[in-house]
């Protein structure tokens, strides 16, 4: 088999960062058995970690999120190694732009179409929808008309959602039709959707979906603020649930989901709201592994990486058995850093004397300079990963770090 592999993420080996240490391709691939090719950007050629003899073609380009580059990267691979088999992308913004490869060279996999399932949010809801699950009420941004005649039925507060995006990129919440008008005039109407704003609590569940859509692995956990409030500079965390009525609804669903949506082969990361009346509702569906630190988090509770499961599944080899199944719990905390300006660390303690189950923590060192912005894996101004059996012990963890975290910094 010639398999391709499309990377961005680095690894680090400063004994501080562990951000991408679970993509191990060269454990979870054999490169001997297999022809294994890479295509990567400047980050992602710093992750592979192969020995150099044991892979087929390596090209570099600019951006691998570039349809245009990664095609010609793919059809310089296949001039000169042979045709491909398997095209893998693991980062959620390259599924897409991987299935459109695809289409183009006649490689096997996953379609645009297929992929629009778990990337295009107004698709994702049209199927589930129709299969009778509860979904927001939504529609796509045609026109700035169609989106004002949208809210007036609906009501406000209302959501902006770009339809591929991810970590509530470009996400906003509106909330009269003088803030509509506004956010109207800044964005790309056709690259948009339009929902409605559902109160309640967000749960998000994390697992994988074998060959007949049946998950395999999943693992619940509830929020601690949200991820739009990140956006804006609020800290984000969440706790693994504990056995529960409501956690078994929130499986139940999960499971409705991924049939309903027929997912395959695949890890996935949900989330959905419980509304006041204790009814779940989706939000919405990635098929990938979660992003902040779950999956180190699960494969620390639980012994299950996630990204071994898919690897090994799309490599041909077996399936890793998923662990007996040990009700434990744990969490993670983001402490973001300022979503407006660059700052210079003055100083961030540690909480690990008076959070003794913290994990893990990655701080920043005094001097360094935080710049704006940054998904859930860039260098904040602290991230902690919390380990205990009872989720409520957790939870005080992770809300006695956000009451206490020491931290100083000048705006520059």
């Amino acid at each position: 088999m010639h398999i391709v592999i499309v990377n961005r993420w680095p690894r680090f080996f400063d004994g501080i960062r562990w951000d991408n240490e679970l993509t191990r391709y060269e454990e979870f691939i054999d490169h001997e058995a297999n022809r294994v090719s890479y295509v990567v950007d400047g980050p992602g050629a710093d992750g592979v970690l192969v020995d150099s003899a044991k892979i087929a073609c390596q090209v570099q380009v600019a951006d691998v999120n570039d349809v245009a580059a990664l095609g010609a990267a793919v059809r310089e691979i296949t001039e000169r190694v042979g045709p491909v088999d398997e095209l893998i992308a693991l980062s959620e913004f390259t599924l897409e732009i991987a299935a459109q490869v695809r289409e183009n060279l006649g490689i096997p996999g996953p379609t645009v179409d297929e992929v629009a399932v778990y990337r295009d949010k107004v698709r994702m809801k049209q199927v589930l929808d129709e299969a009778g699950i509860l979904v927001p009420r939504f529609d796509s941004c045609v026109s700035v008309e169609q989106v004002r005649s949208f809210a007036a039925s609906c009501g406000y507060p209302l959501i902006l959602k770009p339809l591929g995006g991810a970590a509530s990129i470009g996400v906003r919440r509106v909330d009269s039709l003088a803030e509509l008008d506004a956010a109207l005039s800044t964005i790309e109407l056709a690259d948009y959707e339009v929902e409605e704003f559902i109160a309640g609590p967000i749960y998000h569940v994390d697992g994988f979906a074998d060959d007949d859509s049946r998950v395999t692995f999943q693992a619940a956990s509830r929020y601690i603020n949200d991820c739009l409030s990140f956006a804006h500079g609020t800290p984000l965390g969440s706790v693994l649930m504990g056995p529960s009525p409501l956690r078994t609804q929130i499986e139940e669903f999960s499971q409705q989901i991924i049939s309903a949506l027929g997912l395959r082969r695949l890890p996935f990361h949900l989330e959905v709201f419980i509304t006041p009346a204790g009814d779940p509702v989706f939000l919405e569906i990635g098929g990938r592994v979660g992003g902040a630190e779950v999956p180190h988090l699960l494969y620390k509770v639980f012994g299950v990486n996630l990204y071994e499961m898919f690897l090994r599944v799309l490599s041909g080899a077996e399936v890793p058995p998923v662990p007996e199944f040990v009700d434990s719990s744990g969490g993670w905390l983001i402490m973001p850093k300022s979503a407006e300006v660059s700052e210079r660390v003055v100083r961030a303690g540690s909480m690990r004397d008076q959070v003794p189950i913290v994990w893990r923590e990655l701080l920043p060192a005094p001097g360094q300079v935080l710049a704006p912005g940054g998904a859930y894996d860039a260098l904040h101004r602290g991230r902690f990963i919390l380990l205990h059996e009872d989720e409520h012990v957790v939870e005080a963890g992770i809300r006695k770090i956000i009451e206490n975290f020491d931290f100083e910094a000048e705006p520059l």
